[in-house]
Parts: structure tokens; C-alpha cells; sequence
């Protein structure tokens, strides 16, 4: 009797975890399909029934948003995540794996940049590269540390290295030794090492890294405003706050839909293909041989 009332128990419970479930996805869902139904119908329409379905697909909007907004511009997120993987997978491979003089204070160094918030420090880094600027003036007669995305990718790269290096370096400090031994009898080098046999390992970690930081990189807004004045080379959440104040003075709200949608499809792309390996590289650690 106990037992089939543990058993009741048991179902009820799933029962309230999926009805739960089941509402948050709809709360969430009925938004993003009503953005996307939107971001199809012409500017006439918008007038009407904000529930009504478009007459037809109105494409025009997504062509519009792409170049009144000059969102085909703001694609450095690319540059910055190379950066901060080149930078980052040796350096967390370094510090989980091998002990040298040092090591516990670049640790703690890592450890305090968890907890300084980029917002804070944005103002004293648009100062240095002002004064790294007007230096470069008086001797090159031109500066270039403003206004470039190349900067600002640096710029973003070194924000978000305490917390890329703290989680690979704690993955890999959970793989087993013995696959480095055999790679290093088979006449392997560190790098090799490295390269083909501990990263492959730690897949799911590294893909959880790259998505956190691309969500992160993607819709960064303070530090592309401060750094970057010219709106042509804004990256999309601000070249998107430019659109939605130039289409709502004009009355034009397809195009700014059409923005959103352009915004939301690659972050719900990538989760979508990496959503498993994510779970791993969150739940996860190496197996101990």
C-alpha cells in the first residue's frame, strides 16, 4: 500500500513539473512567434488586429532592416571569440595541467576577474585608449585604438577571460592523466598533445565556453556605445536600438520586427544544434582512469 502510494506520489509530482514546464514554454513562445508573424506583414496591417496573420509574406522587411540598419556590419563577434579560444584553451590547458612558478597567483588574478563587472570599467577603458590615441596623434599623426573593431574584439576577448579560463581549466583538471602518458610514449609533443587529444575531450566544455561568450559578445551593448562612435560599425543590439528609433518615427514597424527576428534566429540556431553537447559540458567531468 505504501509502495502505490509512493507511486501516485511520483506521478503527480511529474504531472505538476510538466504542466509547470509546459506553461513557461508557452509564455516564452507566444512572443517569439508573435515577433516572427509580425516581422512578415506590411505596414498597413500593423494598424489592425495586433493577432491578425498577414495577408501575405511581406520579404521586404528583412531587406530593409538589413541595410537601413547596417546590421551586415556588426559582425565581430567572429574576431572576438578567435581571440579569446586562441588565448584561452592553451592558457586553461596550462594551468589545470602542469605546475610552474606562478600558477597559484594567475589562478587567483582569474578568480578576482570573476567579479568585476565590465560595466564598471568600460569608462577607465575608453579613457586609456583615449590617451593611447592622442599619444599616437602627436607621433603617427593618426590614431586608431577608437572606432575599431578590431579593438573592441580585443576589448571583448579580455573581458571574458576570468570566466572562460575558470570553467576549462576546471574541466580539464577532471580528464584523466593516462591518455597524455600513452600520446607522450607515441612520441608526442605538449602541443599535439594538446591539439588532438585533450581538446577533442573536452568538446562539450569548450562548445558550452563558445556559447556562453557568443550570447554574451551578441548582445553587448555599453561597451560597442562607448567605444564605437560612428553608427555604421555599431554591432547589432545597438545598430538595432538605431532602427527601432528611426522606424517608429516613421511609422514603419515591419523593418523593426524584421530587426528583432534577425537578432533572435542565430541565437536560437546555434542553441538549437549545440543544446546537447551544452548539457554535457555542464553536467559532465572526465572519466577517471
Amino acid at each position: 500500500m505504501k509502495l502505490k502510494d509512493k507511486n501516485s506520489g511520483e506521478r503527480l509530482y511529474k504531472v505538476f513539473i510538466y504542466l509547470v514546464l509546459g506553461i513557461l514554454a508557452v509564455l516564452i513562445l507566444i512572443p517569439v512567434l508573435w515577433v516572427m508573424v509580425a516581422s512578415v506583414k506590411e505596414t498597413s496591417e500593423h494598424y489592425g488586429s495586433p493577432w491578425a496573420l498577414p495577408t501575405h509574406i511581406h520579404w521586404q522587411n528583412f531587406a530593409d532592416a538589413w541595410t537601413k540598419a547596417n546590421m551586415g556590419g556588426y559582425m565581430l563577434h567572429a574576431l572576438a571569440l578567435g581571440i579569446l579560444l586562441v588565448v584561452a584553451l592553451p592558457a586553461s590547458y596550462c594551468l589545470a595541467r602542469f605546475k610552474f612558478v606562478g600558477k597559484k597567483f594567475l589562478n587567483t588574478c582569474f578568480m578576482a576577474g570573476l567579479f568585476i563587472n565590465v560595466n564598471y570599467i568600460v569608462v577607465p577603458i575608453y579613457l586609456m585608449l583615449s590617451d593611447g590615441d592622442k599619444w599616437l596623434k602627436n607621433i603617427l599623426g593618426n590614431g586608431f585604438l577608437l572606432n575599431n573593431h578590431v579593438v573592441v574584439a580585443i576589448v571583448y576577448a579580455a573581458t571574458a577571460l576570468p570566466f572562460t579560463i575558470y570553467l576549462l581549466s576546471s574541466y580539464f583538471a577532471t580528464l584523466p592523466h593516462d591518455f597524455e602518458e600513452a600520446a607522450y610514449i607515441d612520441g608526442a609533443g605538449y602541443t599535439r598533445t594538446m591539439l588532438q587529444v585533450i581538446f577533442p575531450m573536452a568538446k562539450p566544455s569548450i562548445i558550452t565556453v563558445i556559447l556562453f561568450n557568443f550570447l554574451s559578445f551578441w548582445n553587448e551593448y555599453i561597451i560597442i556605445k562607448t567605444l564605437v562612435t560612428d553608427k555604421d560599425q555599431w554591432t547589432l543590439p545597438a545598430g538595432l536600438l538605431n532602427l527601432m528609433q528611426a522606424q517608429q518615427s516613421a511609422a514603419e514597424y515591419g523593418p523593426m520586427y524584421a530587426g528583432l527576428v534577425l537578432v533572435m534566429l542565430p541565437v536560437l540556431i546555434l542553441y538549437i544544434c549545440v543544446q546537447k553537447n551544452l548539457t554535457q559540458g555542464m553536467t559532465v567531468g572526465g572519466l577517471k582512469g
